[in-house]
């Protein structure tokens, strides 16, 4: 296991006095409940939900909370079931197991010395609501799989209470935010404390006060997870704040985040004993960091967005200010944080500052890249494109995370019990040409199944919170089929993901929902059902009219009925989406989508991607294992769309659904399956976290992993 000892005995208090209120028997359940790894451990999810299923539900699948709240005569039930008790001690083993685990060699970076890994939001598991999108979700795989590796790392972030926003959907259709209060002592999380038992803080000058920050400990496997929290009493109301939502929207609080982010998790991983073998930066919201570790040779950093909305900029004087108490020369530092440094008028860039505050420096996928070479080029004047200091390593996913339980049995089965640990290479997928078609078809009806299930109950949910009628309230319950071709849409409700574009002709996707779409007539019959899912940021006045007019559908021609809006978009939501539709669907203005993550989930599950050719599509997609729209930039937006838009409707009529459809004498759609099985044996290798995570260590973390 790691070296990284600071808050690991507060954990194992934490988990001892939770088992004190437990059966003797079901102790143990304590202790796998305050590491998420049980969250991606074969059998680690059950074990908690069917100790008291209706509870799990209400829970949020919290084991710490599910633990505390079940009721005495469900433990004792459970105690007393000795399948039940051989269950838990197998979930108790392998954990046990692989936190014994040898730490990988890596050069200078050891278990003494980590990688420490800095981001504003992490995605690990909806019990801890501290990540809004994709890129938490990429730091969560991140962290899952260097557990896998036995990669000594550690990770640094945010303990905000309030995490990020909640959406609720009005009868208009306009989004409406609202936030919840998270108890961190209901987390799997618990505080790290000194020698005196009590709490260990750091303080860190942000503006012109001393911000004092605790510090809480979440193990992720093997990887502990370290987030800062201002609510301390020494702090003003004002100052508590900054760590109580994700992205705030007040400028102000926002830089302080990424101070106390950066500095302070600086200062935090050192008063904890551990000094960085070196540190990564996930985007540059932690960037200060290097105005205390002071050595650029130590410093790699990952961008993820050419969206110019998405690299922060903040005015020279409220980044003096905001530094002031530091005692640096905070005009360097402004100098820094601009491309042209010597124009007083230009703004500070947070990531111009963390890409020239970095040995090394990638984008998340190949095109990404090259496009992060020319957004930057001006930062290294005189040198060609090409030579511009910025690589790429493609993100992936966590394959134990995001598979369906029916498509891991089966991959368990014909893979080897080992494959999990060979997934990066293309021969351990090879065995899928001798699963049948009836085999891998049962598994993918399933698990369409399963969502149509979640769809059917959670729509009414949803439809009535908005107070529609009831006619539209019960039409998805009553009309959602297991057996119909479902396709999905669940990103960021950004007007570049291009939303508009599945509705832009009204008249075709009603053909489509209702089975009356393509040339043929044999094409008749042959419906789609569609789910959209997604948050637009509470500033984001156009994302959320891509919303509303999305929902302005439901009126029209029964559209409600294979047409649904799901609300308050999140991890566990996306776990089932990506599982069960048949069809990913990503349509992206190009070049402004960096890499995106959810069609490769959708990929490992049997889903087939249909996706502009954009972000990490284009190293995937090979003609036979998805349907791609042309990648090509036109400075035209209008017409690009057009064209984009009559593109997706002639694939989804002429390709996607007769190929659904089209079934040989024994019902089988021979096309598709053919399809579904070279998808998952492409895709399957080269996009999981596991590549990912090895990836950053051979290109990235080694001293010699040097950019030109």
């Amino acid at each position: 296991m790691s070296d990284v000892h600071a808050g690991a005995k507060d954990l194992h208090n934490a988990a001892e006095a939770l088992a004190a209120r437990l059966p003797e028997p079901l102790a143990p359940l304590a202790h796998i409940a305050y590491n998420l790894a049980w969250s991606w451990l074969p059998d680690g999810d059950a074990v908690f939900a069917e100790l008291e299923p209706h509870r799990w539900e209400l829970c949020g699948h919290n084991p710490i909370r599910l633990l505390q709240e079940a009721p005495f005569e469900a433990l004792d039930r459970a105690a007393s079931d000795p399948a039940y008790l051989t269950r838990i001690q197998a979930v108790e083993a392998a954990l046990e197991a692989d936190l014994a685990r040898p730490a990988a060699e890596l050069g200078e970076i050891d278990p003494a010395n980590p990688t420490v890994y800095f981001s504003a939001e992490f995605g690990v598991h909806r019990s801890l609501p501290i990540y809004s999108g994709g890129l938490g979700a990429l730091a969560g795989d991140i962290l899952k799989a260097a557990s896998d590796r036995a990669t000594p790392m550690i990770a640094v972030g945010l303990m905000y209470h309030q995490g990020y926003f909640r959406q609720r959907i009005d009868h208009s259709g306009w989004q409406q935010e609202y936030w919840v209060e998270t108890d961190p002592d209901r987390a799997p999380a618990t505080l790290v404390t000194g020698d005196d038992g009590l709490p260990l803080t750091i303080t860190v000058p942000i503006h012109d006060e001393q911000v004092v920050a605790q510090i809480w400990r979440v193990d992720v496997g093997r990887v502990p997870l370290y987030l800062l929290d201002a609510e301390r009493p020494e702090n003003s109301r004002i100052t508590r704040w900054i760590s109580s939502q994700l992205y705030v929207g007040d400028p102000y609080t926002r830089l302080s985040q990424y101070v106390l982010l950066g500095v302070g998790g600086l200062r935090a991983v050192r008063a904890m004993g551990i000094e960085p073998g070196l540190v990564h930066l996930n985007e540059g919201h932690a960037a200060f960091v290097s105005l205390e570790l002071g050595d650029i040779d130590r410093t790699v950093f990952t961008t993820h967005t050419p969206v110019p909305a998405g690299n922060d900029t903040y005015p020279a004087a409220e980044v003096v200010d905001a530094l002031s108490g530091l005692g640096i020369d905070t005009d360097a530092v402004v100098r820094h944080g601009r491309t042209n440094p010597d124009d007083l008028e230009e703004p500070f860039g947070v990531t111009q500052f963390a890409l020239r505050a970095s040995r090394a420096a990638n984008g998340v996928s190949r095109r990404h890249g090259e496009v992060a070479r020319e957004m930057w080029q001006a930062l290294w004047p005189g040198r060609p494109v090409d030579e511009v200091p910025i690589g790429y390593v493609t993100n992936g996913v966590h394959l134990p995370t995001w598979i369906g339980g029916p498509m891991r049995e089966l991959l368990d089965r014909h893979l080897g019990d080992d494959w999990l640990d060979r997934a990066t290479e293309p021969e351990t997928w090879a065995p899928l040409d001798g699963v049948s078609d009836e085999e891998l078809w049962a598994v993918r009806n399933r698990q369409r199944a399963d969502l149509v299930d979640y769809v059917r109950d959670r729509s009414v949910a949803d439809r009535l919170s908005r107070d529609e009628t009831r006619e539209y309230v019960e039409a998805a319950a009553r009309t959602f089929d297991p057996d119909v071709l479902t396709i999905g849409f669940a990103r960021r409700m950004a007007t570049y993901k291009r939303l508009t574009l599945l509705t832009s002709d009204p008249d075709r996707l009603l053909k489509l929902l209702h089975g009356e779409g393509g040339r043929r007539a044999s094409d008749r019959g042959r419906p789609i059902q569609l789910l959209i899912a997604g948050k637009a940021h509470p500033r984001d006045q156009q994302g959320k009219l891509l919303v509303q007019r999305t929902l302005e559908m439901r009126s029209v021609q029964d559209a409600g009925s294979r047409m649904v809006f799901l609300h308050d978009y999140e991890l566990g939501m996306a776990s089932r989406l990506v599982a069960g539709c048949d069809v990913w669907v990503n349509l992206p203005r190009p070049p402004l989508e960096a890499s995106g993550t959810s069609g490769m989930k959708s990929a490992v599950n049997g889903g087939l991607n249909l996706s502009v050719l954009d972000g990490w599509w284009p190293e995937a997609y090979d003609g036979r294992n998805g349907w791609g729209l042309s990648g090509d930039v036109d400075d035209d937006h209008e017409a690009q769309d057009a064209a984009h838009a009559d593109e997706l409707y002639r694939l989804l009529e002429q390709e996607v659904v007769p190929a659904y459809y089209d079934r040989d004498a024994d019902g089988m759609p021979r096309d598709w399956i053919a399809r579904v099985r070279h998808a998952l044996k492409t895709i399957g290798p080269q996009f999981g976290a596991a590549r990912m995570v090895d990836d950053y260590a051979d290109q990235m973390y080694r001293s010699t992993a040097r950019l030109p």
